[in-house]
C-alpha cells in the first residue's frame, strides 16, 4: 500500500515522534521523591518513578543505563531533566540523551539535599515545557515510524484474528521501508523453529537461536520444569489456551507472511536500520514495552484476547482485540475491534488496513484509550541480584 502523511514531531537527530512530552527522568529509586516533586511542581511534564539503579553491575548495569538514555532520546520526548542521587551516573544519562541534540539537564540531590534540588530542577523543567509546548507538527511519512508489538491476555481468538491483523500490518510497513520490532522470548516456546525460518539470513537466525537457547538455559538450569500460571498464565487457559505452545503459535502470527526479520537486539537496543528485528524481552507486558520505548519505538500494537490493560507514559499503545465479549466487557480498554474477523465480516487484509488508520489517527494526536485512562506503566528489567 502507499505510504501516508502524518502530523508528527520532527526531532534534531531527524527521527520522528508522534508524542511532544517533557520528561523527569530519577537515575535511581532514591531520587524518586524529587522527581515526583518536580512534575508536582511544573504542570506539563512527566516523572517517570521506578524502582531500580544502585549497585547494579556487568550486563545489568548497562542494560539500566540503556534504558535511562533509551527513554530520555526517544522522539515522543521533547526534552528531559534528570535527577540523581550523586553527579556521576546522572551525568552519563544527560550526556547520552544529548547526543540526540534534544534539551536536557542534570540534577544531583548529594551535597544539597531534596528541597534545594527540586527547586534548581523545577526551573529548568519550567523552561523546558514553555519551550516545547511552542513545537509544531509537521508533514511526516507514516513509514518513519518505528513500530514495536506484543500481544498480552491472549486467547483463541488472538492467534486467529488480532495478532494476524497486526502482522498483516507489519508486511505492509516494512515493504513501505518502515521499522519495527517483536520480541518476547519466553512466549515463542514451541514455535522458535518458525522464528528462526524468518530470518533474512544464517548470521540473523543463528543470533536469534543463541538468545533463545538462553532463556531455556536459565528455565532448566533452575531446575524450572513446570511453568504453569506463568506460561500459559492463568488467563490464558481461561482462553483455551493450555499450552505453551499453543500460545507461541498464536504469537508468532504478529511477525506477519512476508517479512523476514533482519537483525537481533539486546534490551532496549536500538535498531540500526529499517526493516524488522528481534528484541531478546520478557513476556511481562510492562516490562517489555518499556524495553521497546527505550530503544526508540514511538508507537506499540498490543493484540489481546482477554483483555489486558497496559499502557506506558511515553510510548503510545494501541490495544485491539478480537474476542466478541472483550470488546463488549472491555471496550474502554480496546482501541480497534476486529470481531469481524471471526464472524466472517473482515478479512485481515481490511483489518490491517484498519489498524495502519489507527495508527495514524493515533501518530496525528488521538490519545488510545490506555493514555486516556491514564496507564503509565514504566517497569525497569533487572537481571541480577544487586552487589
Amino acid at each position: 500500500m502507499p505510504d501516508q502523511t502524518i502530523q508528527a514531531y520532527r526531532r534534531e537527530n531527524g527521527r520522528v515522534g508522534i508524542r511532544n512530552h517533557v520528561i523527569v527522568l530519577p537515575v535511581d529509586d532514591i531520587s524518586n521523591a524529587a522527581c515526583e516533586g518536580v512534575a508536582n511542581n511544573i504542570k506539563g511534564t512527566l516523572g517517570l518513578p521506578h524502582s531500580y539503579g544502585r549497585l547494579q553491575f556487568g550486563e545489568d548495569l548497562d542494560l539500566h543505563f540503556r534504558t535511562m538514555i533509551g527513554t530520555g532520546a526517544n522522539p515522543n520526548v521533547a526534552a528531559a531533566v534528570v535527577i540523581g542521587i550523586e553527579p556521576g551516573w546522572t551525568q552519563r544519562i544527560v550526556e547520552g540523551i544529548a547526543k540526540t541534540g534534544k534539551p536536557v539537564a542534570g540534577f544531583s540531590i548529594e551535597g544539597q539535599g531534596d528541597i534545594a534540588t527540586i527547586a534548581q530542577a523545577s526551573k529548568k523543567a519550567m523552561e523546558f515545557v514553555q519551550w516545547a509546548t511552542e513545537l509544531q507538527r509537521s508533514e511526516c511519512k507514516l513509514s518513519e515510524l518505528y513500530i514495536s508489538v506484543k500481544c498480552g491476555e491472549s486467547d483463541t481468538t488472538t492467534g486467529l484474528s488480532s495478532c494476524p491483523a497486526v502482522g498483516n500490518v507489519l508486511d505492509k510497513h516494512c515493504a513501505m521501508g518502515g521499522t519495527a520490532s517483536f520480541g518476547e522470548t519466553t512466549e515463542l516456546t514451541g514455535a522458535e523453529h518458525i522464528v528462526a525460518a524468518k530470518a533474512a539470513n544464517d548470521a540473523v537466525r543463528k543470533q536469534f537461536q543463541a538468545m533463545f537457547d538462553d532463556y531455556q538455559k536459565l528455565v532448566f538450569g533452575e531446575k524450572t520444569n513446570d511453568l504453569s500460571e506463568s506460561q500459559p498464565t492463568k488467563g490464558n487457559i481461561a482462553g483455551g489456551l493450555t499450552t505453551i505452545e499453543e500460545k507461541a503459535l498464536g504469537n508468532v502470527e504478529k511477525l506477519g507472511k512476508k517479512t523476514k526479520f533482519v537483525g537481533c537486539l539486546k534490551p532496549a537496543e536500538a535498531p540500526t536500520g529499517k526493516g524488522m528485528w528481534f528484541m531478546d524481552t520478557s513476556s511481562a507486558a510492562a516490562e517489555a514495552v518499556t524495553l521497546w520505548a527505550a530503544s526508540g519505538a514511538v508507537v506499540h500494537l498490543f493484540p489481546t484476547g482477554q483483555g489486558n490493560v497496559i499502557g506506558n507514559p511515553i510510548e503510545p499503545v494501541i490495544k485491539l482485540s478480537g474476542n466478541p465479549r472483550t470488546v463488549k466487557v472491555m471496550a474502554d480498554h480496546i482501541d480497534l475491534d476486529v470481531s469481524a474477523i471471526l464472524q466472517g465480516e473482515m478479512t485481515l487484509d481490511q483489518a490491517g488496513d484498519a489498524l495502519i488508520a489507527m495508527i495514524v489517527r493515533t501518530a496525528n494526536g488521538r490519545l488510545t484509550a490506555a493514555e486516556a485512562l491514564g496507564h503509565r506503566e514504566f517497569v525497569m528489567t533487572k537481571l541480577y541480584r544487586s552487589a
